[in-house]
C-alpha cells in the first residue's frame, strides 16, 4: 500500500481515493479529487493557486528547505522484510517528523513575527487617528492616548509573565525527562 501525492495539490492520496489521468506519453498524474483534475484540466499553474502547497512553498509561507524533506523521496528498490528493520524504520520516521514539526513551528513563529510588529504598528496608527471614538466623553485627547497605552503595556506585562510562566514549567518538564 502506497501513499500518492496529488500532482495539483501535494495533499496525499490514498489508495482507492482520487483520479489517475495517464496521458499519451505513458506520465501518470495523480489528483486527490475532483477539484485538483478540473484545475489541471484548465492548464492552471499550480504555484498561482492560492491553496496548493506549491503556492504557500513560493510565497515563503512554508518550509521550502530543509534536510526532512529528503526522507519523503520515493524509493523504488524492494528490500527483504526484517523485523528489526522495519522497527528502526519506523522509529527514524517518527523521530524525522518530530524534527519537522519543531522546524515548522519555529519558521512560522519567525514569519508571524515579523507581522505581529506590523499589526501592532497599524493598531496603534488606527487609535492615533479615531481616539475620540473610544473615549466620546473625554474631550483631551492625550489623556485618552495615554489610558490606552497604559492599559496596553499592562496586558502585554502580564502575557509576558504568563509565558515566562509557561516556559519554565516546560522547561522543567523537559529536565525531568531527560
Amino acid at each position: 500500500m502506497r501513499i500518492e501525492k496529488c500532482y495539483f495539490c501535494s495533499s496525499p492520496c490514498y489508495p482507492g481515493h482520487g483520479i489517475m489521468f495517464v496521458r499519451n506519453d505513458s506520465k501518470a498524474f495523480r489528483f486527490c479529487r475532483s477539484k485538483c483534475h478540473r484545475n489541471f484540466n484548465k492548464k492552471r499553474n499550480p504555484r498561482k493557486v492560492a491553496w496548493t502547497k506549491a503556492y504557500r512553498k513560493t510565497r515563503g509561507k512554508e518550509l521550502a528547505v530543509d534536510s526532512t524533506f529528503e526522507f519523503e523521496k520515493r524509493r523504488n528498490r524492494p528490500v527483504k522484510y526484517d523485523r528489526d528493520l522495519m522497527g528502526k524504520t519506523i522509529m527514524a520516521m517518527q523521530r524525522v517528523q518530530s524534527i519537522k514539526e519543531r522546524r515548522e513551528e519555529r519558521f512560522h513563529a519567525n514569519r508571524m513575527k515579523d507581522a505581529k510588529a506590523e499589526k501592532v504598528s497599524q493598531a496603534r496608527v488606527e487609535i492615533e487617528k479615531h481616539a475620540e471614538l473610544l473615549a466620546p466623553a473625554v474631550a483631551k485627547r492625550e489623556e485618552v492616548m495615554q489610558n490606552v497605552l497604559d492599559s496596553a503595556r499592562e496586558r502585554i506585562a502580564t502575557r509576558r509573565v504568563a509565558k515566562e510562566k509557561v516556559t519554565t514549567r516546560g522547561s522543567r518538564g523537559e529536565k525531568m525527562e531527560d
